[in-house]
């Protein structure tokens, strides 16, 4: 259905994902009533500056006419736009829910970042993650855009011993808060699935609808 004048969000998956993961909010967002991309990439083919350039600045900018352009975006997906967001803004833009996303970074990548499996599995974004306030999510700056964040506490993953706690597994829940943030919450989810989640859903929707959880 024809985007134009209506409200649209931009769905963005997260590393080694596909679109198909974002599916039941794709679903759950139409029948909210607004206009859905979801946008798949290879999240493990380049940086994430060239894959900000590559597959999200050419679905915004066919979305010129629509009403407003929110995103709603899992792990990755959220540095991505940020990235997108610290370059370019649109006039229509709205909203922004980050699920999990690794806002300072992520141990796992300090950790494993240099090995060569790591490089492998999780490609030059992935290793792109780590922490630090020089590197890639820290120097991207706070949120000037209204956006909230939802993070999650459990994990029977064992990268979780990497990490601070609560974490999901591959995130910290203080790596998932970012300055300038409209509304954050902790669920009691893990990283992978969370987006799948009836709770998390609703949330999503309570925020593009009134800006806040």
């Amino acid at each position: 259905m024809s985007s134009r004048h209506r409200e649209c969000v931009v769905l963005l998956h997260g590393l080694a994902r596909t679109r198909r993961s974002m599916a039941r909010l794709h679903h759950a967002l139409q029948r909210e009533g607004y206009a859905v991309r979801n946008t798949g990439y290879p999240s493990r083919r380049y940086p994430v500056a060239e894959l900000t350039r590559r597959y999200l600045v050419p679905v915004v900018e066919k979305l010129q006419d629509a009403g407003r352009i929110h995103f709603v975006t899992h792990s990755m997906g959220g540095i991505l736009v940020r990235h997108y967001l610290k370059h370019h803004r649109p006039a229509n833009l709205g909203r922004v829910v980050m699920l999990a996303p690794p806002n300072h970074g992520s141990e796992i990548v300090n950790r494993f970042g240099q090995t060569w499996w790591f490089r492998l599995i999780n490609g030059p974004a992935g290793c792109e993650l780590s922490t630090g306030e020089h590197a890639l999510p820290c120097a991207l700056g706070p949120a000037d855009y209204p956006v909230g964040i939802i993070a999650g506490d459990r994990s029977l993953d064992p990268c979780s011993l990497c990490l601070p706690r609560p974490n999901d597994g591959k995130v910290s829940v203080l790596s998932a808060r970012l300055a300038g943030m409209t509304d954050f919450r902790v669920v009691p989810h893990g990283h992978t699935f969370m987006m799948n989640r009836a709770c998390v859903i609703r949330m999503v929707c309570d925020f593009l609808a009134r800006g806040r959880f």
